[in-house]
């Protein structure tokens, strides 16, 4: 199933380094005194690099427009993380969210591009 979707099998790669990021960053914060409200850059990291690879796994797997594959993985990872938010703690669209968007949709259309050369 993965390989018939490479928006699904990108999102897939994305989660699972968003995970581990989230589980290191979690990490940092329990063994240190940074508050946690200083931590805007750094999740935009694990993001942006969490999408970095589900963009360039999305482009490998669809052999053609990884720009265009990529930035739709970020618009549906950004819509994916926004929907689990408002559920969870009942957040709103924010200027923060649209930082990730921004990110998210950057960040996957760049690791598209990646993505197609890797394929070569």
């Amino acid at each position: 199933m993965m390989k018939s979707s490479p928006l699904f099998s990108g999102l897939v790669y994305a989660v699972a380094f968003m995970l581990v990021g989230t589980l290191l960053a979690s990490l940092v914060l329990l063994g240190t005194n940074i508050p946690e409200k200083s931590w805007l850059g750094a999740t935009l990291f694990i993001h942006g690099v969490a999408m970095l690879v589900g963009g360039a796994v999305s482009g490998k797997r669809s052999g053609s427009k990884g720009w265009y594959h990529g930035g739709l993985l970020g618009a549906m990872y950004t819509v994916v993380v926004w929907v689990i938010g408002f559920l969870a703690y009942d957040a709103g669209f924010s200027k923060e969210m649209l930082g990730l968007a921004v990110v998210a949709l950057l960040a996957g259309a760049l690791g598209g591009m990646i993505g197609i050369n890797l394929k070569k």
